[in-house]
């Protein structure tokens, strides 16, 4: 595409709203601690039900979309909070997340997204288009938090070979702090994941797609996927604190197979975590935010 073609194309755009409302079935978050060898979440001593951990809402509020609406890259081809790209190319680039309230096994959980802002930066790498989604929560009809999630989109030149994308370096140390956590993944694990998130992105479990026309050097782990672990560490080593927010950046991606190092830890009312593939240099990090304490902005 020209120069600010991608300004052009979504000058016009005019986004909707999308809403969903599923039970929150207990089977999704045991497969789910299954896959990463955690416990399941368990009722507390202030609810008799189980809640959510943080973001696990991601395997209730799933869409299905007909086979015959999915493109060549695994993803669906249109729809209210996608952008009108030629030939468009997706990467996870982060998120924010702010609860407000648990979210019960067995509850109706609602939401309704929308894009909260969009904008076009040129780089070293060409033209990407930034999209913020806005998700509101509520269950049983009562609001329970709001997250954003950070979605880098480009354009792939038509015709064109993908230049091979540079494997991460190696030799760095592992991420550092009191908490920590290992998970080896492997392309099953990724399969296993893209399952249960309903997601075809073919990069995280087809590898002649990945690496010959998206030019990366393996297959690619999935942002959430890497998110989730990151929360994981205060769960598994501080039960008793409250998550109240979590901000992550994406800041590159990780391959498999690959052992992932999570680490972290607390400092007042928060902690600052990564999560890495080992030998190599962080892949996310971010701020979780307990007690009171609101997701910065």
């Amino acid at each position: 595409m020209t120069s600010n073609a991608l300004a052009q194309a979504l000058r016009d755009w005019r986004p909707g709203t999308l809403e969903l409302t599923r039970r929150v079935d207990p089977w999704s978050a045991e497969a789910f601690a299954d896959l990463i060898g955690a416990p399941p979440p368990p009722p507390t001593a202030r609810a008799a039900v189980a809640s959510l951990p943080p973001l696990w809402h991601w395997f209730t509020l799933v869409g299905h979309p007909a086979q015959s609406e999915i493109g060549a890259d695994g993803h669906p081809m249109a729809g209210p909070l996608l952008p009108p790209i030629p030939r468009r190319r997706r990467m996870f680039a982060g998120g924010r997340l702010r609860l407000d309230a648990p979210i019960p096994l067995g509850a109706q959980l609602s939401s309704r997204s929308t894009v909260a802002a969009v904008s076009v930066k040129s780089g070293r790498s060409g033209e990407r288009a930034f999209v913020t989604v806005r998700r509101e929560l509520a269950a049983d009809g009562a609001t329970v938090g709001v997250e954003e999630q950070d979605i880098v989109y480009r354009c792939a030149e038509e015709g064109a070979v993908p230049g091979q994308r540079p494997s991460p370096s190696t030799g760095f140390p592992e991420p550092a702090g009191d908490w920590r956590a290992e998970l080896a993944a492997d392309p099953s694990l990724l399969f296993r994941f893209s399952a249960l998130t309903y997601n075809a992105h073919r990069i995280h479990y087809d590898l002649p797609y990945a690496t010959g026309v998206e030019g990366y050097p393996g297959l690619v782990m999935h942002g959430p996927l890497l998110a989730l672990l990151a929360l994981e560490l205060p769960r598994m080593h501080a039960p008793e604190r409250v998550v109240r927010g979590f901000d992550y950046r994406l800041v590159r991606p990780a391959f498999a197979p690959a052992q992932l190092v999570s680490a972290g830890g607390p400092d007042g009312e928060a902690a600052e975590v990564a999560v890495a593939a080992q030998g190599a240099e962080p892949s996310l990090t971010g701020t979780i935010f307990f007690g009171t304490g609101k997701s910065r902005r």
